[in-house]
């Protein structure tokens, strides 16, 4: 199946996480199609913002409302009535949740559970996608691209507390939405680039900061393996996913999205060296990091995406940096940022 946005239209979405990055962008694509966004997030924590950057907050509803108070959570959730959600607010940094471990378990766990707590009594809801991520998978370091039916894991703060949330959530949809009818499900996504992630501890933004400085950007494991995906592809896969799983209830109920399948596995290192000659920037540095508990090797295998949603990425990593960092010249230029985003979501469509 494809994107359709003619299903969009009209839908009342319920949206977790729209002041970040990703939650941002799909903000955007969604009220574009036409869907009634009602935005759940804590204020932003980037400086500069997507969501500020774009307006976001002129296009959608937007709440701030944190997800670990679940009588705010309620509150707003009761206040209205929606045909969907998509979770994708969370904590989403690894070396942020290593710093602050119960602030994260505290968010990507407690914060799921609240919000399906209160999602319960919606009647008129047709399905709920929540975002966990490509680190989920208990990772034993093989290279060998991880699969949906893969034990799950986590030896970091931030993979347990997604992995855990997977747990809530199918604990959740065993329990009391699948009884009602209502499918819910989880997506499992690579690691995202695109234009508008002005995060920490991000590879594209700490590049973009790098440049702008003069500065030389430095890498921790350069030699360490990722799923890259650019965000429209990302969030291209989940939108799919969450149409399918309202028009197609016997849909699974876990898929990977991440690059083409049988594709070439891609390095911090190249990723950097790749971005660094769009943006004329310095050459990387290795700054080791011998304490680090980030995996070395992460491949996620999105064959089942491509199987039953007929969904695959588009944009290979050379092509994603490229459409990144032109995104990020351009706003730094002087060029609107909702402008540039809409400008990409239209090319994309066009290829769909």
């Amino acid at each position: 199946m494809a994107l359709n946005p003619g299903f969009w239209r009209g839908k009342r979405v319920l949206l977790t996480g729209h002041t970040g990055f990703k939650g941002a962008w799909a903000a955007i694509w969604l009220s574009r199609m036409g869907a009634e966004v009602t935005g759940l997030a804590l204020p932003p924590d980037q400086d500069p913002s997507l969501y500020e950057l774009a307006g976001v907050a002129r296009r959608v509803s937007s709440r701030l409302v944190d997800l670990r108070n679940p009588e705010a959570v309620h509150a707003l959730v009761a206040d209205q009535a929606f045909d969907l959600a998509l979770h994708m607010a969370a904590q989403p940094i690894v070396r942020a949740a290593i710093e602050d471990p119960i602030e994260t378990f505290e968010t990507n766990v407690m914060g799921t559970a609240h919000l399906l707590q209160a999602l319960r009594d919606q009647p008129a809801l047709q399905a709920i996608l929540v975002i966990t991520t490509d680190k989920v998978y208990a990772n034993a370091e093989t290279g060998r691209p991880f699969v949906e039916s893969d034990a799950l894991g986590g030896k970091d703060p931030y993979s347990a507390s997604k992995a855990a949330a997977e747990l809530v959530t199918a604990s959740f949809a065993k329990s009391y939405f699948e009884r009602e009818g209502v499918p819910v499900a989880t997506a499992r996504g690579g690691n995202v680039i695109g234009g508008g992630d002005f995060s920490r501890d991000r590879l594209v933004a700490d590049i973009v900061r790098a440049a702008q400085a003069g500065e030389t950007v430095e890498l921790r494991h350069p030699e360490a393996t990722r799923p890259w995906q650019h965000v429209l592809d990302c969030v291209a896969g989940y939108l799919t996913y969450l149409q399918a799983l309202a028009e197609r209830p016997e849909t699974p109920r876990a898929l990977n999205f991440g690059p083409r399948p049988g594709g070439p596995e891609v390095t911090v290192g190249q990723l950097a060296s790749l971005g660094v000659a769009a943006l004329g920037a310095k050459p990387w540095r290795h700054d080791p990091d011998p304490d680090s508990l980030e995996a070395r090797s992460l491949a996620i295998d999105a064959t089942r995406a491509a199987e039953i949603l007929g969904f695959q990425s588009r944009l290979d990593a050379p092509a994603a940096v490229a459409l990144t960092m032109d995104w990020h010249r351009r706003q730094a230029a002087g060029e609107a940022a909702l402008d540039l985003c809409l400008e990409e979501i239209a090319g994309y469509e066009a290829c769909l």
